[in-house]
């Protein structure tokens, strides 16, 4: 059965950083966009239900490769969606 998507992407981008990852981004986005938070801390998953609820940005964070970690955030008025490195935010 799959996931209700909660919320728009908008455009999607990534950063170069994670572009040199090389890495089809697609399972992440539909987790992202499905309520999959990754590895985040349940502080910040429940401040995404809440975001989710009210429009407000949504972030979360995934292990690529097995050892790199990405963060994709969705800006709140839903207008984009980017890909990045934690070091290049």
């Amino acid at each position: 059965m799959a996931s209700k998507v909660l919320f728009p992407l908008g455009q999607t981008v990534q950063t170069p950083g994670a572009a040199s990852l090389g890495v089809f981004f697609l399972s992440y986005l539909t987790r992202h966009v499905t309520g999959d938070w990754g590895d985040l801390c349940d502080e910040d998953k429940a401040a995404n239900d809440e975001a989710v609820k009210v429009g407000t940005r949504v972030f979360s964070s995934y292990i690529v490769d097995g050892q790199t970690k990405i963060w994709i955030i969705t800006e709140a008025d839903r207008s984009v969606t980017t890909v990045l490195l934690p070091s290049e935010y």
